[in-house]
């Protein structure tokens, strides 16, 4: 199960290293052990970067340094320049080592910070970490200093050296503010590649605290990282006996719970008793989605926004839940008042693109063409700009404007094949919706001749030919997709029902179909052409058998229209009419049911 805090979005997150603030409030701060955690086996650019973020991570206050008097001399100034210029220049080495040189001659400290921000830019981790040392060890008082010290040090396997600092900080750090920092020293110290090092240090740091709630729930954390649940569930057990209203000890608790289960009982309980935990009801309404319960969910985001109508995570979530669950008229509600929120208040860690693209397609569900165009219009340049300028195309198309939509579609600015050959089986599929099957044949022959191999192409291209009736191009296309792509059960399918449907070939029809329900057995139109070969070689009650299991799985009209052929073949005549009768008032213009009707000079 995934980690309950991990699910959670908590109003505020302890940020490692974060100047170990004094504050009293532990109570809405949680640090999720896996956020900061490098990969164990990261290589040294990785770490680097790692190291990096680090320190960016950690707050820039005014540096409490003591500078040095020392005359400006010609000598200096020409080494600090030089060192400049062939910093700009792309020689980082040689800049950092001149100004590491000049820092340890003069004992200026901001010369040792600018050698650290050079070895920085070049992420040269070891090279930073030997000028932040100097730095320190020149401005032993400067804040900033130390924070990146740390940092770095949590990157190395020289733990020993921050126990010290650490161990000074907590005791002069005012009683409040303890338990903060310990949980602040957690999230600092899980940043550690040595996991064993990192928990040893924690427990002796901690255990001149053992009386705060914040001590255990520290261990709890570091123990979750480095896997060890049972003494995380522990400590968390400990944490809430000393703390019972704690929302970040439930949490913890639940993080480390094992059993859905489990994770259940403890946030429900602890609502019953603390109803207006803000923080431990958005963690239970999330894991009753990660659950699929969304009813109850948004029972619980309900619950969350009568407390504070206008917080807009909330109200996103419910406009979520209810397109979910179906209550489109909630949905547009709520994502409406999202869209309009963030219009006036903009955030940069929020945009309105899935809002904008769920309102459209309640709109398109509702046949309201000009509404969901309107909520498309406003997708701005992004990661879902394409996706949106493709549903315009396509409601365009559906209005019954072609030469419009394609005109939306030879305007898009693509990059890369996967964008080109998405726009191009749009404009094909267009095509083929508005009865021009030769028009589509000639989009995809041209993308092909750009993309010979691609094997969407090829499929959508053996379609085309399969709906003019050109048996050959179908084949040729559909066998080079299988010598392509091996294990594409849709190849298989394909070219053993076009065969089946056509009454010719059968043994070697029923080959291909089998082929492809052995590499997808539930696949319901894979099961409806085992139906269809089935009855072709005229085994009714297996194909009959077949077919209703295919359309158990997906009531799909032209799986009923087959279904209903076996049946009447059968002289099972009112069941095959039943059938019919409901696909006809489904899709009265249904082109398999009509011909079906016509074949078997059958009526509804």
């Amino acid at each position: 199960m995934k980690k309950v805090l991990a699910i959670v979005t908590l109003s505020t997150l302890l940020s490692a290293c974060a100047g170990m603030a004094q504050t009293s409030d532990t109570q809405n701060s949680v640090a999720d052990p896996k956020a900061a955690t490098p990969p164990p086996a990261a290589a040294k650019s990785d770490r680097a970067k790692e190291r990096q973020s680090a320190a960016r991570t950690m707050p820039v206050k005014p540096p409490e340094e003591h500078l040095p008097s020392v005359e400006l001399s010609k000598e200096i100034l020409f080494k600090v320049l030089s060192s400049e210029i062939a910093f700009q220049r792309g020689n980082w080495q040689a800049a950092y080592v001149t100004l590491l040189s000049v820092a340890q001659q003069t004992r200026d400290p901001r010369l040792a910070r600018r050698a650290a921000e050079m070895a920085l830019s070049a992420k040269q981790a070891n090279e930073a970490l030997v000028a932040i040392r100097l730095w320190r060890e020149l401005a032993p008082d400067s804040e900033e200093a130390t924070q990146y010290y740390l940092g770095f040090i949590m990157l190395s396997n020289n733990l020993a050296e921050a126990q010290p600092i650490l161990e000074q900080r907590l005791k002069d750090a005012p009683q409040q503010a303890r338990g903060v920092m310990l949980l602040q020293i957690q999230r600092l110290l899980v940043r550690a590649q040595d996991k064993p090092a990192a928990f040893a240090l924690l427990e002796k740091l901690v255990a001149p605290y053992l009386n705060l709630a914040e001590a255990h729930l520290a261990l709890a954390q570091e123990a979750s990282a480095a896997g060890d649940n049972t003494r995380a569930h522990d400590e968390a057990q400990i944490a809430l006996k000393l703390k019972p209203d704690s929302e970040l000890a439930i949490l913890t608790a639940a993080q480390v719970a094992t059993d859905k289960t489990e994770v259940e009982h403890l946030l429900t309980d602890f609502l019953k008793t603390y109803p207006n935990a803000r923080e431990v009801r958005m963690a239970y309404a999330r894991t009753l989605i990660e659950q699929k319960s969304y009813e109850k969910a948004r029972s619980q985001f309900e619950t969350l926004l009568k407390s504070d109508k206008q917080d807009i995570s909330t109200i996103f979530a419910l406009g979520l839940l209810n397109a979910q669950i179906g209550d489109n008229k909630a949905a547009e509600r709520y994502l409406s008042d999202y869209i309009k929120q963030l219009t006036a208040h903009p955030d940069e860690a929020r945009d309105t693109t899935q809002a904008l693209l769920i309102l459209a397609q309640i709109a398109a569900e509702r046949n309201d063409t000009d509404a969901a165009l309107n909520w498309l219009a406003q997708v701005e340049p992004g990661e879902s700009y394409l996706d949106a300028q493709l549903r315009r195309a396509q409601l365009i198309a559906r209005r019954g404007d072609i030469d419009a939509a394609r005109s939306i579609l030879s305007d898009l600015e693509t990059h890369g094949e996967r964008e080109q050959i998405q726009v191009t089986q749009v404009e094909a599929q267009l095509l083929r919706d508005a009865n021009r099957p030769r028009d589509a044949m000639k989009v995809l022959e041209v993308a092909l001749k750009a993309h010979p191999d691609n094997t969407d192409l090829l499929y959508d291209y053996a379609m085309v030919a399969e709906k003019l009736d050109n048996l050959s191009v179908m084949e040729t296309a559909l066998r080079k997709l299988i010598a392509l792509a091996p294990n594409n059960q849709q190849a298989y399918n394909a070219l053993g029902y076009s065969l089946a449907e056509r009454n010719i070939r059968l043994p070697e029809a029923l080959t291909l179909i089998e082929k492809a329900f052995t590499l997808a057995p539930q696949d319901p139109f894979i099961i409806d052409s085992m139906g269809w070969i089935q009855y072709r070689l005229g085994n009714l009650t297996e194909a009959e058998s077949q077919l209703r299991n295919a359309y158990r799985l997906l009531p799909d009209p032209e799986i009923a229209v087959h279904l209903g052929e076996v049946l009447w073949v059968k002289g099972q005549k009112k069941d095959a009419q039943k059938l019919w009768r409901e696909v006809h008032s489904k899709d009265p213009q249904n082109n398999a049911l009509k011909s079906t009707l016509a074949r078997l000079h059958a009526t509804l």
